[in-house]
Formats: C-alpha cells, sequence, structure tokens
C-alpha cells in the first residue's frame, strides 16, 4: 500500500481524494508542515510516499503518470511529488528542512512544489514525465481553479492514455495493422486485473504452439503455425502497451520483455526446420544461418548505439555528420520515414512476412526470403552507420569503451594475453582494430568452410582468431569504427560453429549447433539488457566459465579435429547444454534479485 500526504486547505467538491484512492493510495491529511513531517515519518520505509497540494486540478492520468511510475525512485508534477523507498532519505531531507524554514507554521504555497524544488537544489534526479495536454495545476484562486477545471473537461483522459500506451517509434506494419486494435486489447486485459507478465507468457505460449504446427509439417500445420505467429506479435505488442497503459513495470517484466522476442523466433525457425525435415528438405543450415543473421544485426545496432550515446564533440565540432544530416531532412519528408523503417525490417515486418510465407509457401523458401530480407538491412543500416561513424567528429567515453568490451565477450585466453599483447596493440592505427576482429573471423570461418570436418587447419586458424581477436580488445575500444568488433567477433564464432557442424554431415549435427548458438546467443543478449539497465555486464566467472568466444571457437574447432563426425554431435550437444545450463541459471538469479533494472525497451524495433 502506498501512502499519499494531503497538504494545504481543503478544497470543497473536490475529487482528488477519491482519484488517489483509486490509484492505491492510502491519503492521510496534514493541516501544516510539521504535520506532513510527522506523517511522512511514520510512513513505513518499504512503502511509496507521496506530498499532495489538496488544492491540485488535473486529469487522474497525469497522477497515475507523476505519482505510480516505478521506474523512478523520485518523481514530481506541479502540486504533487513521489519518493520510492530509494528516494526516502532525500524526500525526508527536504521536507524536514522546508518546516524548519518555515517553523512548522500553516500552509500558503504549494509545500510539494516547493519540496520538488529542494531536491532539484540537492541534485536529485526527480522524474518529470511529460504530459502533453494532461492538466495538472494548482490553482491560486477560484477563478484559475474553475478554468482548470474547464481544461480538465475539454481533454478526453482516457483517449490521452489509450494513445500513449502505443511505442512512438513502431514499423509500419506494427502502427498501421497491430496498434489499432491491440491498445484496445491491453485496456480490456487491464480491466480485468491481468498484468504485463502473463500476456507476455501467453505470447511465448502462443508462438511455441506456432512452432509446434510448424513442425508437423503439413500445410494444415503451415497455415496454423503462420496464423498463430501473427497472434503472438498481436499480444507481444499489447504487453508492452497493458505496461505503459497501467504502468506495470517490474523487474520479471524487463526480463521476459527482453528476452521473449528472441527465443519465440528463433523457437519458429526450428519449428519450420522440423516441418521441412519432415517432408524430407533439411534446411537446418538456412534456419541457423537466419539466427545467426539477425543476432548479428541485433550486435550491429548495440554496439553502435552504446559506443555513440554518450559520446562527445571534439573541440567545437559538432556531433552531426553530413550522413545524419541528411537523414534529418529526409525524416521531414513523411513517407521516407515509413519506408526506411520498413527496409530495415523490423520486428512487425519480419514475422508478417515469415507468417504469410509459412503458410502459403514451404519452409527453405520461408528461410530464403528471411535471410535475402535480413542480408539487405544489415547491410544498409551498417553502411550508413559506418558513414556517421567515420564522418562525425567525437569522442567515446570510458563508459562506451566498457560496453563494448563487455558486449565483445572475451574469455580468459584473451585476458592471458592482453598484458603481452598491449605494447603492439598501442602501437595500432585506429582502423586496424576491426580489421583485426574481421580478419581473423574470416580467416577460421573460411578454413572450416574450404578445408572441411576434420584436420588440423580449422585448429591453427582457430589459435590465429583467438590472437587476433585479443589484439584487437587489448587497448579501450574508442576508435571511430571499433563498436563493428562485436559484431564481428560474434558473426566469427557462429560462423565457425555453423561450418563445421555442415561439414560434419551426419544427423544432428546442424541441430546441436543450432541449440549451442542459441544458449551463447541467449547470453549475449542477456548482456546488453543488463548494459541497458545500466546493471553492469554479465559476472567475469560466467564468461570464464563458458570460455569466452575465443575459447568456444578454438574449443569446437579441436573437438571437430580429433573426433569422428558422429561424436563431434554428441560434443556440441552436451557443450550446448552446460552453455545454456549456465546463463540460464545466472540469468534468472540475476532478473529475480532486487539490483535488477526495471527497464523496458522503448527504443527501435527490433
Amino acid at each position: 500500500m502506498s501512502t499519499a500526504i494531503l497538504t494545504g486547505p481543503p478544497v470543497p467538491g473536490s475529487s482528488l481524494e477519491g482519484d488517489l484512492r483509486s490509484l492505491g493510495f492510502d491519503v492521510r491529511i496534514a493541516t501544516g508542515i510539521a504535520e506532513a513531517e510527522t506523517l511522512l515519518t511514520a510512513v513505513p520505509a518499504g512503502q511509496r510516499v507521496a506530498v499532495v497540494d489538496a488544492r491540485f486540478v488535473g486529469h487522474a492520468h497525469a497522477l497515475r503518470l507523476g505519482l505510480t511510475d516505478p521506474r523512478f525512485p523520485l518523481s514530481a508534477i506541479a502540486g504533487a511529488v513521489t519518493a520510492q523507498p530509494a528516494g526516502r532519505q532525500a524526500l525526508t531531507r527536504a521536507l524536514a528542512r522546508e518546516n524548519s524554514a518555515a517553523g512548522g507554521t500553516t500552509l500558503v504555497d504549494s509545500l510539494a512544489d516547493r519540496i520538488a524544488g529542494a531536491l532539484d537544489t540537492d541534485g536529485a534526479d526527480v522524474h518529470r514525465p511529460e504530459l502533453g495536454s494532461l492538466v495538472a495545476t494548482v490553482p491560486g484562486d477560484p477563478q484559475t481553479r474553475n478554468e482548470a477545471r474547464q481544461a480538465v473537461a475539454a481533454v478526453d483522459d482516457e483517449a490521452v492514455r489509450l494513445k500513449s500506451a502505443v511505442k512512438a517509434r513502431d514499423g509500419f506494419f506494427t502502427t498501421h495493422f497491430i496498434s489499432p486494435y491491440s491498445r484496445y486489447i491491453a485496456r480490456w486485459c487491464a480491466r480485468r486485473g491481468l498484468t504485463p507478465n502473463q500476456v507476455t507468457t501467453a505470447s511465448l505460449l502462443t508462438a511455441l504452439i506456432a512452432a509446434a504446427c510448424a513442425a508437423t509439417g503439413t500445410r494444415g500445420g503451415f497455415v496454423a503455425a503462420g496464423a498463430l505467429l501473427i497472434a503472438s506479435f498481436v499480444l507481444d505488442c499489447t504487453d508492452g502497451q497493458l505496461a505503459r497503459y497501467s504502468l506495470q513495470y517490474s523487474t520479471l517484466g524487463a526480463w521476459l520483455d527482453a528476452t521473449f522476442d528472441r527465443a519465440k523466433e528463433y523457437a519458429y525457425y526450428a519449428g519450420l526446420a522440423l516441418g521441412a525435415a519432415r517432408g524430407g528438405d533439411d534446411v537446418w543450415a538456412l534456419a541457423l544461418g537466419a539466427m545467426i543473421l539477425q543476432t548479428c544485426r541485433h550486435v550491429v545496432d548495440f554496439s553502435f548505439n552504446e559506443a555513440n550515446h554518450d559520446a562527445t564533440a571534439l573541440g567545437t565540432l559538432s556531433l552531426a555528420s553530413p550522413t545524419a544530416a541528411l537523414s534529418d531532412k529526409l525524416d521531414s519528408v513523411g513517407w521516407t520515414v515509413w519506408l526506411r523503417r520498413m527496409i530495415v525490417l523490423p520486428i512487425g515486418e519480419r514475422w508478417a512476412m515469415i507468417a504469410v510465407l509459412t503458410a502459403v509457401t514451404t519452409p527453405r523458401i520461408t528461410f530464403y526470403a528471411l535471410l535475402i530480407g535480413c542480408a539487405f538491412a544489415a547491410t544498409y543500416t551498417t553502411a550508413g552507420r559506418v558513414l556517421r561513424s567515420v564522418t562525425r567528429k567525437a569522442k567515446r567515453t570510458d563508459r562506451a569503451a566498457r560496453a563494448l568490451a563487455d558486449l565483445a565477450d572475451s574469455g580468459p585466453l584473451a585476458q592471458a594475453l592482453a598484458g603481452p599483447l598491449d605494447r603492439t596493440a598501442r602501437r595500432l592505427p585506429g582502423f586496424a582494430v576491426p580489421a583485426l576482429a574481421l580478419t581473423g573471423g574470416l580467416a577460421v570461418t573460411a578454413t572450416a568452410v574450404l578445408t572441411g570436418f576434420g584436420g588440423p587447419w580449422t585448429v591453427i586458424a582457430a589459435c590465429g582468431y583467438v590472437l587476433t581477436s585479443a589484439l584487437a580488445v587489448t587497448r579501450p575500444l574508442k576508435g571511430a569504427l571499433d563498436w563493428l568488433v562485436p559484431p564481428f567477433l560474434r558473426a566469427a564464432e557462429y560462423g565457425t560453429v555453423l561450418a563445421l557442424a555442415a561439414d560434419a554431415n551426419v544427423n544432428g549435427a546442424l541441430p546441436a549447433a543450432y541449440g549451442l548458438v542459441a544458449a551463447v546467443a541467449y547470453h549475449h543478449y542477456d548482456t546488453v539488457y543488463r548494459i541497458r539497465g545500466n546493471a553492469g555486464a554479465s559476472p567475469r566467472w560466467l564468461v570464464r566459465a563458458i570460455g569466452g568466444h575465443e575459447g568456444r571457437t578454438l574449443a569446437v574447432a579441436v573437438l571437430a579435429a580429433v573426433l569422428t563426425a558422429s561424436q563431434f554431435t554428441v560434443a556440441l550437444t552436451v557443450l550446448a547444454v552446460a552453455v545454456a545450463l549456465l546463463v540460464l541459471v545466472e540469468s534468472i538469479r540475476f532478473w529475480a534479485s532486487s539490483g535488477a533494472p526495471a527497464v523496458h525497451d522503448e527504443g527501435e524495433p527490433a
């Protein structure tokens, strides 16, 4: 239960107390600052507390946005300020200071606004939500109160709430074919007490049923799979809209939202591959290739954003680049915005394409179209980001360098080589860092493809990859193109596993490789969302335990060299299970802990 302390002279006929109770607050009345301080002290330390001016006039949703969002320790709107347990100490100090200054006298102006100002003076991070057309004010006289009430009546609170439930930047398909009705499903769920986590779980179950239908290998199963995949996506949109509609953000929800989209999509790929196999068509290599390409696309997005979100200008030079300026100009032409959002094949467009092609064609055609579309999207986005990086004059921060190092996922072999390679690394020109990562990765993957299964050459190439990748990450990744290092390393590791499993040419090798890459990819996604939540990367013990990217690549190469194809398949399966158990247990432990961030992704569609 939360507590709201109403301060200031009461207003006859005000609905404020009822609005606060409807939002889950136990309302207490304070006639002076001293009494407000006493009531604040009496509220248990583990509860949220709000100080609200009794003269407040505004929409109930404005109060909801200002007082109930769980993501912010301190939050304020005009006439109201609130603190979660993490912000209680700062709120208590600010109120005590106001009480000392006023001497406990009767309140005249807004205590809540004075407290919010004092918090700002103390340097506290006070969240102030964007209210848009919603009203939140403390009128000083009857005339302005009447005008404020008229302004409240002129704006449909519920319409604003429904509109704000939709993510601001979504793809064309999601915006025009899903959100117009999914927002109403979100409201229906809210009114029946359903939580975003329950809807997210329903979306996952629907996608898994879709994958099972695809695995039947029948035309009816493929049609049902396509329909269920769209239904899963509708629920996927609904869970985020429900979270925004009712402000039900949570640490568990952040974890589910961050990982289930990938789990659903990659499970569906596996279902398509199983269904094709029932019909005599082996497309496991295409399924694994699609997962690798999609994962590497995401790593490009994550690395670029982490490298640049806190970059600082060099001297008086602007951070803007000619490429960014062109993008801004194109944004002024409405249709180009939608075209560019569709070109990158975001999740809505991608899932719609997969669903339709599953229903009317074959798994092989579906994967061909997916690979071509994702390859074009990856080329488009990566080329644009490379151009921005080489034309923008900016200095990357230590935080960005740490994030890129964490995304690189270097293990004990790279760490052991860091000291001996340090002097050499410092002599390298800036462009050499991503070039080393690319060259070493291409060498080991190409060797695995060209020399076939077994033999020493892939092991030798993998040893070279360990050396070049260690050299690439020895010094801080602050170069203009150093954000390319993590995706190059991901492509090298995943590509080597794919090549060796395909070369084994025995039943089960590619499915085992699919499981291993899926487990490692989960670890990489988990690292990304920890960094996004400012909670640090995965613990070093976990990275060491699963070998780091270079250790796993070398291990797979050695296994292929010393084992038969059948034994190699068993070894890949064991390795996949071991990695999956380690990363899942640690991930669940972290996201269920009190230190996990209650954040939800509001950026570009994935």
